[in-house]
């Protein structure tokens, strides 16, 4: 009598799939990355292998004429640069103290300024009813498009001492020297045309105590009207494009949360506050992580308009560190300068979304 002698059945379901799914998933994830190679070498070629070779030559007392990795004249002096610039009494420290003023300055009168600007811009060319759309987004994005350097030449023009600015003040009975060579803060102004203090002679502790080598006048007395006119120039020219990201976020926002609003008897400052902020929010980070690196990074209207003239009031990192490099021929300062600006910025940006994410989870509860 013969004995059949059975066979296990082949595997069925997950159990006959999953190795052939980790082979496919394997050739996908490797064909993904033989795509993404290009990408990634000109990334760590052109970025990555940079910013690491200017950390070490901000380890550095290099001039730029030799090779800063293979000695020479290059002088590795570990964090010296960084002491300098932080903790060490002099001009180093004074003036990048000061930069590190103007342009906290530049931050916090711009980035609120050409969000609120940009919004409501965005909001006026959303109506439906209003004519003529089309237009008015290109007339308010143009100066976007507009170089920089043509602009900055331009306001340099209008507020000289000849210049349009002042003659218009002079039709009203408001005449004043080149507002471009008046190196005291606009804030310390006005309070010395009130009455309240004394604009010239700063007393007490505002000016015998301080803090990283400024006293504390020198950090209260406010922006100059050089750095004030850097700011209207950068928010008028900067408006228009955060205008287009809102305006692309607003056309996203559905009709019908819109229209339900209305039938609940909601007006235009409740729409906006309760429906068309909270769509807003992820684009809201956007736009102020734009303007706040941004503001940090400001270098072309410096350049162009003052190079830190009057008296230090347009000095910024940015252009602190391309003077120290490039002018001074202490390049190991330069690149410090910029990675205490990075650091920065990347402070400022982590801060910034703890309280975009903090204020979410309130409204959520």
């Amino acid at each position: 009598m013969s004995q059949t002698v059975s066979r296990p059945a082949p595997p069925t379901g997950r159990a006959a799939s999953r190795p052939g799914r980790r082979r496919r998933v394997g050739r996908q994830g490797l064909v993904g990355w033989l795509f993404v190679s290009p990408a990634v070498v000109l990334l760590g070629l052109f970025m990555l292998l940079p910013v690491l070779m200017a950390a070490w030559v901000s380890l550095l007392d290099w001039n730029g004429q030799s090779n800063p990795f293979t000695g020479g004249k290059a002088e590795f002096i570990g964090l010296e640069n960084y002491r300098d610039l932080l903790v060490d009494d002099g001009l180093d420290r004074t003036l990048f103290t000061t930069s590190l003023r103007n342009n906290a300055y530049y931050v916090l009168l711009f980035v609120p300024l050409v969000t609120i600007l940009s919004l409501s811009l965005a909001l006026i060319v959303n109506q439906r009813l209003i004519k003529a759309r089309s237009l008015f987004r290109t007339v308010f994005y143009f100066p976007s498009v507009t170089s920089t350097i043509a602009v900055s030449t331009v306001f340099l023009f209008l507020f000289q001492g000849s210049g349009t600015v002042n003659r218009l003040l002079s039709w009203i009975g408001i005449t004043g020297p080149n507002w471009f060579a008046d190196s005291r803060g606009v804030l310390w102004v006005l309070l010395g045309a009130l009455g309240i203090v004394d604009p010239d002679h700063p007393s007490g502790l505002l000016a015998d105590h301080g803090f990283l080598g400024l006293s504390w006048f020198e950090w209260l007395s406010g922006p100059s009207v050089a750095m004030c006119t850097m700011i209207l120039l950068a928010t008028w020219t900067t408006s228009g494009q955060f205008m287009v990201i809102f305006l692309a976020a607003l056309q996203d926002i559905p009709r019908e949360l819109e229209e339900a609003a209305a039938l609940d008897g909601v007006n235009r400052r409740q729409l906006l506050r309760h429906v068309i902020l909270p769509a807003l929010r992820p684009v809201l980070f956007l736009v102020l992580t734009l303007a706040l690196i941004g503001s940090w990074q400001v270098f072309d209207m410096v350049y162009v308009m003052g190079q830190g003239a009057p008296g230090n009031t347009t000095l910024t990192p940015a252009f602190l560190s391309y003077q120290s490099g490039f002018k001074d021929a202490d390049f190991g300062q330069g690149a410090a300068i910029a990675f205490i600006l990075f650091a920065i910025i990347l402070i400022c940006t982590g801060v910034q979304r703890w309280l975009l994410r903090e204020r979410s989870g309130r409204s959520a509860r």
